[in-house]
C-alpha cells in the first residue's frame, strides 16, 4: 500500500538491541553470533516483517550476481539467438543478465565496459562487429572479467570464443569446387576482422586444393548487413559477374544479395551459385533454399556464459586463451555447376 513504512535494517537492529553492522553481517553469513543474539535478531525480522534487499546484500559481498551482455544489434537474428542462449545458461547458474545493444558504435561499447569498474555487473560477455584501433583492447585489459565472443579484439588479453571461421570457409569452398566452380567471390566484413580473414583463407585453401593455380578467389569488404548485401550485388552485376559463385559471410548479407539478384533477373543457381554463413534465418524457406555454413549459435551463447563463470581471473597466464566451436555445412539447393567457365 502506498505510504506504508518499509521496515529497515536499522529498525531490526534497534528491536534486537544490536548494531546495524551486526544484523547485516549475520544476514550475509560473515559473522557467527551467540544463539541468544541470533534468536533476538531472527525474532525482530519475523515480527517486523523485514524483507532483505538482495541488491544491497550482493553489493556488500562485492558482487551483483549479474553479468553484462554486450551485442551490436538485438534485431539481428544471429544476436537475438545468442542472447536467448546466454539468458538460459545464466538462469541455470542463478545469475541475472543485463543486456546492452551498442548499435556497433565504439563509444557505446566503451561506456558499457566501464560498468564492471563501477561494480554494476560481475563480468561481461562482449561482442563487437568492427575492427578495433586499440582503444577497446586497452579498456578490456584494464577492466578484466570479459569474454570476447564471435569477433576478435586482437590485443585484448582475455579468454576468446569463436566459431571455426576458417573451417567454415573451407567447407564452403570445397562444396563449390565439387560442383566445378574455380572462381568465387567472398562477401564479408572489413579486411582487419578475424571473421573475414579466416573465412576468406579457408575458401582460398579449398579452391586451391582442388584447382591449384586455376583457382580465383576475390572479395568485397563491407559490413554484415542487408544493405551491404544489396551494394555487393549491384557491384557484382556492374562488373559483369566476374565469378560463377558467391560465398556470403552472413545471413543478412545473403538476404540483401539475393533480393537484388532476383530483381535484376539473375537466377540462383543457374546463373550464379550462392553459399551463406550463419544459418540462423529460415534459409530453407528461400527460393531456392540456401546452402549455408551453420554456426552453433545457441552453443556459442551457452559456452560464453560458462567460460565467464569458470575462468580463474587471478591466473593471468590462463587468460589469453582462444576456443573454437566447430561448424558444418547444410546443403540445400543454391549451388549448381557453373553455366560458364
Amino acid at each position: 500500500m502506498l505510504g506504508k513504512k518499509v521496515t529497515s535494517l536499522k529498525d531490526v537492529a534497534t528491536a534486537a538491541g544490536v548494531s546495524v553492522t551486526t544484523v547485516s553481517r549475520m544476514l550475509n553469513g560473515t559473522l557467527d553470533l551467540p544463539a541468544a543474539t541470533r534468536e533476538r535478531i531472527e525474532t525482530a525480522i519475523r515480527d517486523l516483517h523485514y524483507q532483505p534487499n538482495p541488491h544491497a546484500r550482493r553489493l556488500s559481498r562485492g558482487r551483483s550476481d549479474t553479468i553484462g551482455l554486450v551485442v551490436p544489434d538485438i534485431a539481428n537474428p544471429f544476436f537475438a539467438t545468442f542472447v536467448a542462449a546466454v539468458e538460459a545458461e545464466a538462469d541455470t547458474n542463478g545469475l541475472a543478465v543485463s543486456l546492452y545493444a551498442t548499435l556497433n558504435r565504439p563509444g557505446r561499447e566503451i561506456a558499457y565496459l566501464s560498468l564492471i569498474e563501477r561494480n554494476h555487473v560481475d563480468g561481461l560477455v562482449f561482442i563487437t562487429n568492427h575492427p578495433d584501433d586499440g582503444e577497446l583492447a586497452t579498456l578490456i585489459n584494464r577492466t578484466g572479467k570479459v569474454i570476447v565472443v564471435d569477433e576478435d579484439v586482437p590485443l585484448a588479453n582475455v579468454p576468446k570464443l569463436f566459431c571455426d571461421n576458417e573451417q567454415g570457409g573451407y567447407l564452403a569452398g570445397r562444396h563449390l569446387a565439387e560442383f566445378g566452380h574455380h572462381r568465387a567471390l567472398y562477401l564479408g566484413g572489413a579486411e582487419e576482422m578475424i571473421s573475414t580473414q579466416r573465412r576468406f583463407r579457408g575458401l582460398q585453401r579449398a579452391m586451391s586444393d582442388r584447382y591449384g593455380g586455376k583457382a580465383e578467389v576475390i572479395r568485397y569488404g563491407g559490413e554484415y548487413t542487408v544493405d551491404f548485401g544489396r551494394e555487393a550485388a549491384h557491384r557484382f552485376i556492374a562488373e559483369g559477374m566476374p565469378t560463377t559463385a558467391i560465398f556470403a559471410g552472413s545471413d543478412e548479407i545473403a538476404i540483401g544479395l539475393i533480393e537484388v539478384l532476383r530483381a535484376q533477373g539473375v537466377s540462383i543457381p543457374a546463373d550464379v551459385s550462392v553459399v551463406g554463413f550463419d544459418d540462423v534465418s529460415p534459409l530453407h524457406l528461400f527460393a531456392p533454399p540456401l546452402t549455408a555454413i551453420h554456426q552453433p549459435v545457441r552453443r556459442l551463447g551457452r559456452r560464453a556464459l560458462a567460460m565467464l563463470v569458470e575462468t580463474n581471473w587471478q591466473d593471468e597466464q590462463s587468460l589469453a586463451t582462444e576456443e573454437l566451436l566447430p561448424v558444418e555445412i547444410v546443403v540445400r539447393n543454391s549451388v549448381a555447376p557453373p553455366a560458364k567457365q
